[in-house]
């Protein structure tokens, strides 16, 4: 038999591996706190914009910080999700802390300067040694308006999770910049509109309105950052 027919089946075998490879699906875990949790935050509304054939996990809880979402056990189903992730192409990781790492949060507050940005530093070095791709996500701003202006009090987690990203090459959705200028420039009466309505109305947490809205933002910043992933994001959810 010649020796190029011999090949032949090794041929078709390499390319059938190539092209299984190629079809693979992505996949995306979002860790975080109510903001970005179902119900209270737009994850599940940021879910629905993936193509159906990428399998979007959220795994953010109400009340949880970057220590007590750690300590609770809550990384530890993560972990174990990316050691089985042979059928997908990648998994990209968004981890977005800060809100519940503020003083006065006793079991959840983070100290800020020698906790919160080691812990955030250490969610991205334990995703790429389990063969993910990180990225830091600054935390959603909080609505409330004074003297006209949004009074953006987590303003230094935020700057503390772009440093992180920076220092650590990480793709960063800057979502606290991002919200906050929308929720300025529509105002107070408006941006009222984006909350769970109710007895459960506050500033932080929003309805489907207020997910819908972070959602496109994050989706859309989320293409510009991680053009890897564009593909699998739609216009429309």
């Amino acid at each position: 038999m010649p020796r190029f027919a011999r090949l032949i089946p090794f041929v078709f075998a390499a390319c059938a591996c190539a092209g299984h490879a190629a079809a693979l699906p992505d996949r995306v875990i979002l860790v975080g706190d109510s903001t970005m949790a179902s119900t209270t935050g737009y994850g599940d509304a940021l879910c629905a914009r993936f193509t159906p054939e990428t399998a979007c996990i959220n795994l953010a809880r109400g009340g949880r910080s970057s220590g007590s979402f750690r300590a609770e056990g809550r990384w530890d189903e993560v972990q174990g999700l990316l050691r089985d992730g042979a059928g997908f192409r990648t998994t990209y990781v968004l981890v977005q802390f800060g809100h519940n790492d503020q003083p006065g949060k006793p079991g959840r507050s983070t100290d800020f300067a020698t906790e919160f940005p080691v812990n955030m530093a250490r969610y991205v070095e334990e995703a790429r040694t389990l063969g993910a791709e990180p990225v830091l996500v600054t935390p959603l701003t909080r609505r409330s308006f004074k003297a006209g202006y949004v009074h953006n009090d987590l303003a230094p987690w935020a700057g503390a999770v772009r440093g992180i990203a920076r220092s650590t090459h990480t793709p960063l959705v800057d979502l606290n910049a991002l919200s906050l200028a929308a929720v300025q420039a529509m105002g107070p009466k408006e941006a009222d509109k984006l909350a769970r309505s109710g007895e459960h109305f506050d500033y932080t947490h929003v309805g489907p309105l207020g997910a819908e809205r972070f959602a496109r933002i994050m989706a859309q910043e989320l293409a510009r950052q991680v053009p890897a992933l564009a593909p699998a994001l739609r216009g429309q959810p």
